[in-house]
């Protein structure tokens, strides 16, 4: 009778997971909870791997490819297709035809892309879980391409920057695993790059990698596989420490092989650990390092990109002001403010405890007494609930880095004690500063004037941007002075800049009534007709302009294929997003930036992959870029004609953006290049 049953239910989730599948939708949440109990079959897997893909119906990218195998490194690509096959249980016919499909989709890929296939690269593991699901070579190329770009990061070689990231994750949960490695000079490069390259399969047996990804690919999230990673070590930890003694090489190749001794019964408690530790870690480790994954619409600053010189996971000011007003879960923090004692009284964070860095060289038994105090008063707001109560130590110096010397003293301190959750305030006081400025600016219900105290009594004084303290009498006015103090400072600091900005975002009427020169930057006219380009805020709609999106019926416009035109070698920049109608309805598009155009696609939701070309707009006809100060990802681009009248406005689209900054950023960049085009002709 029980096995009767059991064909029963088996026979139901099959049909319910088929029919989930068979729809063409995305609804990841009804095959989560299909999958939960149950094992996949290999046609299903296909099918739930190309939705969460997001390839599912899509065309075959090697098709004008004409088939050539003549790269240089070409004997390299034939013998490490081959050593795939060899591992995988097939039939002489099928394992021809498998390196034949491994060899073509490797080839096509750096043929597309113009790179090289270097010995060290893990794409052959990356694909020995797809040809498990026995894929047409279209689909297999599809499936790899997608998890190349969605799942592998950038710059994942030797000494790259994903690896100085994990570092910083492993230091800030596993002090003491971290430094016993960094003691042994074993880089995480030496010893996961194969875990990060090949998503675990280079050493997992197929049951158990496929039983990952599934799970991997349903959650969605790139940066899990670093905390996936951080499990890994976190479980083998006793064995890691126990090799005081060890060599070096050997204990590299005990690490490597760490992910070989997964189950596939594991995998589920592999997951749970990994989202309890993405829980106890700041946002920031993921929003500053989001360019890692995916297509990236602006280069990196220089500054941002070296990790390896951090000393200590950075966290943005915003995350550190926004934890601790958030309820007890999640990440909060106790902030540590490590600069003088003369700075600190001008002002600082209301909820900071003042540790004095200087006093680790000038007075070794006062600062124990002080670090003793830290710890104790951490413990009781902790107990009590308080607003400035945090599991977390976050360190915060004053953003210069010839004062901050002793704070990194003193973050060395409590490193070497092996203290975990310890961060710190990327920027320091400075960034605070800017941050606070910058929330006057926009005029939030003036909240900022509580999060910045004075301890001086009746003279403060506060250090200005570039150093220099600035004096205040007692004048009873008390926090929201002395921040107007700040605000004015920083302004003064950078009057000339926010000269040059005010007129490149906030020239929403009167144009400017010069040439600007090509350092500039802003804009160029059109010849003999003043500038009217920018990009700047608004405070409201202006309704009674036209709304393109509004003039066309849809019946009537062109359907095409999304990742055909994704993929069209025009095309520079593409950006998700969501077209907003003034009635306040949003429709998931698709926007494509050309050398002299941009594209809106706009999805069609019957028709999965495909959209109606909503609008086809020319560069520079674009007038205005304006976002919501209140909603800075509410982008609104206005398309018009310069005359001698001045402008006429003839369409205004606006549009949802993730990541608005970098995207109007691109946008503007190629709107640049096609005026100067204009001016030069």
């Amino acid at each position: 009778m029980a096995e009767a049953v059991e064909e029963a239910l088996q026979g139901s989730w099959d049909q319910d997971l088929a029919e989930a599948l068979d729809s063409g939708g995305s609804d990841m949440e009804m095959e989560r909870s299909i999958i939960q109990d149950q094992e996949t079959s290999a046609q299903h897997r296909a099918k739930m791997w190309k939705i969460a893909l997001n390839v599912s119906g899509k065309g075959d990218s090697l098709f004008p490819w004409d088939g050539v195998l003549d790269l240089p490194e070409q004997t390299l690509i034939h013998n490490r297709s081959q050593q795939l096959i060899d591992q995988l249980e097939a039939s002489e016919e099928e394992r021809t035809e498998m390196v034949s499909d491994v060899e073509s989709v490797i080839t096509f890929y750096c043929k597309s892309r113009n790179i090289s296939f270097m010995p060290e690269l893990s794409w052959p593991h990356l694909l020995k879980p797809l040809l498990g699901l026995r894929l047409p070579r279209s689909d297999l190329y599809n499936c790899f391409y997608a998890v190349m770009n969605k799942y592998i990061p950038r710059e994942c070689a030797a000494n790259g920057r994903p690896f100085h990231l994990y570092r910083l994750l492993l230091q800030y949960h596993e002090p003491e695993l971290c430094s016993f490695l960094d003691t042994k000079k074993i880089t995480p490069d030496s010893y996961a790059i194969n875990w990060l390259g090949s998503l675990f399969s280079s050493h997992c047996p197929p049951d158990v990698t496929q039983t990952l990804w599934d799970s991997y690919l349903q959650q969605a999230d790139p940066f899990l596989i670093f905390f996936l990673m951080l499990i890994i070590l976190v479980n083998a930890k006793e064995t890691i420490l126990a090799q005081e003694g060890g060599n070096k090489e050997d204990i590299i190749k005990m690490l490597e092989a760490s992910p070989s001794l997964l189950e596939a019964e594991d995998i589920e408690d592999l997951f749970s650990l990994a989202q309890y530790y993405q829980s106890k870690t700041p946002l920031s480790l993921r929003k500053m390092h989001q360019n890692l994954f995916g297509s990236s619409l602006v280069a990196l600053k220089e500054e941002d990109t070296d990790l390896s010189q951090a000393l200590c996971l950075p966290v943005s000011v915003p995350e550190i002001l926004q934890a601790n007003q958030q309820q007890q879960d999640g990440v909060r923090f106790f902030v540590v403010d490590c600069r003088p004692a003369e700075q600190y009284n001008a002002g600082h964070l209301s909820t900071a405890f003042h540790l004095d860095s200087d006093l680790m060289l000038q007075n070794p038994s006062e600062f124990a007494l002080s670090v003793k105090s830290l710890l104790e008063t951490q413990k009781q707001s902790l107990e009590s609930g308080s607003i400035a109560s945090g599991e977390h130590l976050c360190f915060m110096g004053s953003g210069r880095e010839e004062e901050d010397m002793y704070m990194n003293m003193v973050l060395a301190h409590f490193l070497q004690k092996n203290k975990e959750y310890v961060s710190i305030a990327k920027g320091g006081f400075m960034a605070l500063q800017q941050h606070l400025v910058d929330m006057n600016i926009e005029g939030l219900d003036s909240s900022y004037v509580h999060w910045i105290v004075s301890t001086s009594g009746s003279h403060s004084s506060l250090s200005s941007a570039d150093g220099e303290s600035l004096g205040s009498s007692g004048d009873g006015k008390g926090v929201k002075s002395l921040v107007n103090k700040m605000t004015f400072a920083l302004k003064s600091k950078s009057v000339n800049v926010k000269e040059k900005m005010i007129s490149f975002i906030e020239n929403t009427s009167t144009p400017v009534d010069r040439h600007v020169s090509s350092s500039d930057r802003v804009g160029k006219p059109y010849r003999g007709v003043k500038p009217v380009f920018s990009i700047g805020d608004e405070e409201e709609y202006d309704t009674d302009e036209i709304d393109s999106s509004s003039m066309s019926d849809d019946d009537r416009k062109e359907i095409v294929n999304i990742q055909t035109w994704i993929n069209k070698p025009d095309v520079k920049h593409h950006i998700p997003c969501n077209e907003v109608k003034e009635t306040g309805h949003m429709f998931p598009s698709h926007l494509l930036i050309t050398a002299t155009h941009m594209y809106c696609l706009r999805e069609i939701a019957s028709r999965k992959g495909f959209a109606y070309i909503q609008s086809r707009q020319a560069l520079n006809s674009v007038v205005k870029i304006t976002s919501k100060k209140k909603h800075p990802e509410l982008i609104t681009f206005k398309f018009g004609t310069n005359n001698s009248a001045g402008v006429e406005i003839s369409a205004v689209e606006r549009y949802l953006i993730p990541n608005a900054g970098d995207a109007t950023k691109v946008i503007k960049q190629q709107i640049m290049r096609v005026l100067d085009a204009l001016e030069s002709s």
